[in-house]
């Protein structure tokens, strides 16, 4: 079940992270990187969004957020923060994003989802406060969606 659950976390990871590299976003700051992404929760398989409780639809996006610890000579550390983040669109109508806390083998993430329609850029506004850390990272995003 163990060997299961990673390679599904694996390919959520894959499929956050590389469905839409050009997309990706990240936030150095403080001796932290932010990785931040939001795609369509469609793109996910069946299997995926199940596992996670996450509705498929092309009119729901997935925001995801990794916070990696700096360590030179390495690819980092990631480590548990305290993430907030909201979505606004053109016209400033705010969309308030719960995330939860995903853990999977070494990986932590934050996920979230949100509605999105045919057309909508939305700006993403994050806080994220990595553990141990007095003072928060602000981080900005911007995704253009487009529902087939």
């Amino acid at each position: 079940m163990r060997v299961r659950i990673s390679t599904i976390a694996v390919t959520l990871l894959l499929l956050l992270t590389a469905t839409l590299v050009a997309a990706e976003n990240s936030t150095r700051a403080n001796g932290y990187t932010i990785h931040h992404n939001a795609i369509p929760t469609a793109l996910l398989s069946p299997e995926v969004a199940s596992n996670y409780r996450i509705v498929r639809s092309k009119y729901r996006g997935l925001l995801n957020i990794s916070v990696i610890r700096d360590v030179p000579g390495t690819t980092g550390q990631p480590v548990t923060a305290k993430v907030s983040a909201y979505a606004l669109n053109l016209i400033g109508r705010r969309h308030g994003i719960d995330l939860r806390e995903i853990r999977e083998a070494d990986a932590i993430y934050y996920i979230g989802d949100f509605p999105i329609v045919d057309g909508e850029t939305l700006n993403f506004m994050l806080e994220v406060t990595p553990e141990g850390s007095s003072r928060p990272i602000d981080a900005t995003l911007s995704q253009d969606f487009y529902i087939d």
